[in-house]
Formats: C-alpha cells, structure tokens, sequence
C-alpha cells in the first residue's frame, strides 16, 4: 500500500491518471472512495490524487487528539504533495476536506493552483456556534460508546443528507455502508481536535480578502450551515466564484457527480488556460448604476 509521512502518521493514499495533478481531500463523513466518481472523470486528463485523513484506516489513526488539529489537516495535504514532488496542484475538498483545501490556499498559496471548497463552513453560525459544539461533542461519545455503526445512524440523514438519500436510494446506501465502516477512535478525536476547534469561515475574513489562488465555491442551495459562509466568501474573497447547485444537499460531488465533474472540469480548464481572472474591482460599485 503507497503512504506519505505526515509528522510521523502514515497516510494512505491512491493515483490515477497522467497529467497535472489535483490532490483531493474528503469529509468527515466519507474517505477517499467518496471522490470515485471525480478519479474516473479527471484521471482521463489529469494525474489524480487522493488520500485518506489521519484517523482514517488505513491512515494512521492516533490515539492522542493532540494529533488531530485544523493546522495538522492542511498540513497533512502539503506533506502528501512533499512525498510525491509535486510543486503544484489542483486542490479539490469536501467539508472538512473543503475547510482544510481553504486554509491550504491562505497558507500554501504558492503550491496551490486552484481550489476548489465544497460545502464548507458547518459550524461557522454565530447564533448556533454554542450547539455546534455541544453536539460534536455529544457525536463524539456516541462514536466511543456506540461504536461507528450506530453512532453515525442520526448523522447520516441529518437535514442536508436527506437529499442524498431522496435522488440516489443505492449511492446513498453506499455512503453509509462506507461511513459505518470508519474507526471510531478516528472519527471521535477528528470531531474533537479538527471540527470542534477549527476557526469560523467569518474569521477567516482578513486572510480571504488578500487571496489571490483561483477558488471555487460550491454549495448545495439546502446545505443550510454552509450556504451563507459560502456567499460570505465569494462577497470578500476576489479570488472566489460562486456555483450554488439547486435542490441539492451538502456533499455535491456524491450528489450530482455528473454537474459537479461538468462545472469543476470548466473552472480547471479556465484556469490552465490562463483565462482565469480575478473579480473586477468595478463590479463591486454600491451604486446600481456606472458612475463616470
């Protein structure tokens, strides 16, 4: 099996394809199966790349939550570009692979060509930050008391899976049949150490302002806790565009495979192709008509 070292926790990670690469990094809920749909698509053009988190098997999975951290994620995609030499990539995450993706571009800008966040911002609500954390905590027990295949049972149709499982009854099953599978001592240390104290999208405003990497935004118009972050970013970030995907939840890669891979494909190649241009300061004139 290929694994990358990350201070020193063995991350397991898969290729496929020739060309520039695009690393992708998955959610909490999922692994590196989950972006199928994408490796098959990309790998036709692109060097493809993705790779299990730590605390997902058959990664490492630390026993310490000191081991688990935001920092530590987007550290974690910067050493797996270290051990295959690649000097830049596509960067493409979902959620909590979307949060880690974001903060790679405002830390390692130079080894980012593009990135691409998809539904991210969960627990980034001011009015509803204090139950945030107070139910990834109550996740985080059921994960030690329950186990993973019980404790995910409420997750998994939480209000912005609901979608999922309404369009695609079989791919759905897929998805909880691989969520149920994970490590439940990873899965609690990663609610714990990265989602629980990982910074709120709104106080990543400063950094979002001077970011020049290319960024695609994509939301599902009912991922709820991630649709206003996700405005938010495209309204201060000028590097960011928006794609909001109708009646769709929260992982859109898993939930519209074909418009995911159509729109990200068109964004890629506007960027290789040196088309991609930053927003136009003009547009951003609070009168609602040109001024001379």
């Amino acid at each position: 099996m290929p694994y990358a070292m990350s201070n020193g926790v063995r991350l397991y990670y898969e290729e496929a394809g020739r060309g520039f690469p695009i690393v992708f990094v998955h959610e909490f809920a999922d692994d590196l199966y989950s972006w199928e749909p994408q490796l098959r698509y990309f790998s036709r053009r692109y060097r493809c790349i993705a790779f299990n988190a730590r605390g997902y098997a058959p990664s490492d999975v630390p026993k310490a939550v000191s081991k688990y951290s935001q920092a530590i994620a987007t550290d974690d995609i910067a050493n797996i570009m270290r051990h295959l030499k690649l000097r830049k990539a596509h960067v493409i995450g979902c959620s909590m692979g979307g949060l880690a993706t974001l903060h790679f571009g405002l830390r390692y800008p130079r080894l980012a060509r593009s990135l691409t966040v998809i539904g991210a911002g969960y627990g980034s609500d001011p009015d509803k930050r204090k139950q945030f954390l107070a139910d990834t905590e109550v996740m985080a027990r059921r994960f030690e008391e329950l186990g993973t295949k019980e404790a995910i049972k409420p997750y998994q149709v939480g209000p912005s899976r609901i979608q999922f499982q309404n369009k695609d009854p079989r791919g759905f099953a897929h998805f909880c049949a691989e969520f149920a599978g994970h490590s439940a001592l990873g899965s609690a240390n990663t609610l714990r150490g990265v989602q629980a104290k990982r910074p709120t999208i709104y106080s990543l405003e400063r950094g979002l302002r001077k970011l020049r990497v290319p960024t695609h935004i994509v939301t599902g118009d009912e991922d709820n806790n991630c649709l206003e972050p996700g405005i938010f970013i495209k309204r201060v970030c000028p590097a960011a565009q928006l794609t909001v995907v109708a009646a769709t939840g929260h992982a859109v890669n898993i939930e519209e495979p074909d418009l995911f891979n159509r729109i990200s494909a068109e964004f890629l190649a506007q960027v290789d192709s040196g088309r991609w241009r930053p927003r136009d300061p003009r547009s951003l004139n609070k009168s609602t008509m040109a001024r001379r």
